[in-house]
């Protein structure tokens, strides 16, 4: 698990889940309303991704919502290479969910 904080408040989380086949899942991903914006959710997603890569993992997912509350969310993944696809794990695909991949080398 990685926070980011502005002096004594937090402004962003994120954790990362090894799974059993050798892949990662990030969870937890949240940019507290007031530093929506400032790039501190980029930071953790980059700081997850480098740990990942660290520990050789070889593909990360992770399962987002739809609808206009998750656009930011979306957009930030795509940017960072992560690609829509198939559910994964023990996740079960709805219309309410997106599940996201990215290969690491």
């Amino acid at each position: 698990v990685w926070s980011a904080w502005e002096n004594s408040r937090i402004a962003s989380i994120g954790a990362l889940k090894l799974l059993a086949d050798g892949t990662g899942e990030i969870k937890s991903m949240r940019t507290h309303p007031d530093f929506v914006g400032r790039g501190v959710g980029a930071i953790i997603l980059k700081t997850i991704i480098a740990a990942a890569s660290s520990r050789s993992i070889r593909r990360l997912s992770l399962e987002t919502g739809s609808g206009s509350s998750f656009a930011a969310a979306f957009a930030l993944y795509q940017k960072y290479g992560f690609r829509k696809g198939e559910a994964y794990s023990t996740h079960i695909q709805t219309e309410f969910n997106h599940f996201l991949h990215l290969d690491l080398k």
